[in-house]
């Protein structure tokens, strides 16, 4: 069944975490999203791995954010190249890209001239640290963000500094790279005019600080890394069973008054009426929990707690989370026929719409897969259009010092250092 996006047209020219992501998210929705790749190599993450699967060694880095996509090789540093994109820019809706700070305005394509292709078209871009400022030109990959960003200052143990084992900053910008196209969308049918779109790494996690960042804008006060509890709340974290972890979360006063009796305590105890006193006496408070917990196993206290209304759950294993019967239940493993691996599993979009069909899901692309399908495409697309369509200079017309980039940006058009990070090693 169509998305709500069926129709939209989408030329991808990103590639790695953050732009793959967005555009998955809205080709999950129903848009076309073409993905442009240099031949020969493609988005790195192809080459990203272990683990890689079948005889052809295909990365599952890749294949686990480019579903719903279609993959063409276009050489952006050439003439016919150039002309391609032009035209595709012609019959598009967006454009999303990642390149440095630069990059696309040296490929003879600057925002002005993408407007004169098309002015209906929104522009997508993604940065590391911004577009301007001081450091607007740093290459920002997800675990430079993590450290710059402030992330790890506040995860982990109290005085070690931690990498969150996603690639959370990348996801932080797709999540806002996506909400930022669809509100383009939505103001063009008002305006019927394009406009650009720009968000980073950097304003992406800076965004997402919330309390963290509000203890030091308002309250001046530098928040710490705590492990697994939460800076203001207690008692919110992980806590010991007989035979191993659950997590328990008393974020409110009706809560505490269910959990208190569940493990011995006083709802009433002064040390833990409120939850500032708790949280000012939560080693306390922690030993008293786990001297309760320590008599039964994880299952019986999740049963208990679960069942007095208490939010408490496990700590599930990857494996475990997919093999889950609520996962599954929910959508969020999707099958799709692979060229190469033939039926494969995929994590699955995150949204559902009531009264809709679920849709059929294609597999991440091979390189160049569809290069001849969407060429015809355009050939249509141009026939329709007639002549003056057909007008707009092409490669070989352009103006002096749009022909291409050399040194340091050709390599990132060919390796696509666009601020973002491979997330090995999570």
């Amino acid at each position: 069944m169509p998305g709500p996006l069926e129709g939209v047209v989408i030329v991808d020219l990103s590639r790695v975490v953050a732009g793959p992501q967005a555009t998955m998210a809205l080709a999950d929705l129903g848009a076309r999203v073409i993905k442009v790749e240099q031949p020969g190599t493609g988005d790195e993450t192809r080459g990203w791995g272990p683990p890689f699967a079948g005889e052809d060694q295909v990365s599952t880095y890749y294949l686990s954010i480019n579903r719903n996509k279609e993959s063409i090789t276009l050489d952006l540093k050439s003439d016919e190249g150039k002309d391609t994109l032009a035209r595709l820019v012609r019959h598009a809706d967006v454009l999303v890209e990642n390149f440095r700070t630069g990059v696309l305005d040296r490929l003879g394509f600057p925002v002005g001239r993408l407007h004169e292709l098309n002015p209906r078209l929104i522009v997508l871009s993604i940065t590391g640290f911004g577009h301007d400022g001081p450091e607007g030109g740093r290459p920002g990959y997800d675990a430079i963000m993590q450290g710059e960003a402030g992330i790890m200052s506040v995860t982990g143990p109290p005085g070690t500094p931690s990498k969150v084992g996603l690639s959370i900053a990348d996801i932080l910008a797709a999540g806002n790279a996506t909400s930022g196209v669809l509100a383009a969308l939505y103001e063009r049918t008002r305006t019927g005019r394009g406009s650009v779109v720009r968000t980073s790494l950097l304003a992406s996690v800076v965004g997402a600080h919330m309390y963290q960042g509000t203890r030091w804008t308002v309250a001046g006060e530098v928040p710490e890394s705590v492990g697994n509890d939460h800076p203001t709340i207690a008692p919110y974290g992980t806590f010991r069973c007989k035979d191993g972890q659950i997590q328990i979360g008393v974020a409110n006063q009706n809560l505490w008054r269910r959990f208190a009796p569940l493990v011995s305590l006083d709802a009433d105890d002064p040390r833990y009426a409120t939850i500032p006193k708790r949280s000012a006496n939560r080693a306390e408070l922690t030993a008293d929990i786990e001297r309760a917990l320590a008599g039964d196993t994880r299952e019986a206290w999740l049963e208990r707690l679960n069942g007095a209304g208490v939010p408490a759950g496990s700590i599930r294993s990857i494996d475990e989370v997919y093999t889950w019967e609520q996962t599954r239940s929910q959508g969020l493993v999707i099958e799709v026929e692979h060229p190469t691996l033939g039926r494969i599993e995929l994590p699955g979009p995150p949204l559902r719409f009531d009264g809709a069909e679920p849709r059929a899901h294609t597999a991440p692309p091979l390189l160049g897969e569809h290069t001849g399908k969407v060429l015809a495409w355009l050939d249509e697309q141009d026939a329709q259009d007639g002549p003056a369509a057909q007008d707009e200079p092409t490669a070989q017309d352009e103006p002096t010092g749009q022909d291409g980039p050399t040194g340091q940006d050709a390599q990132d058009v060919q390796d696509g250092r666009d601020g973002e990070e491979q997330g090995r090693g999570q």
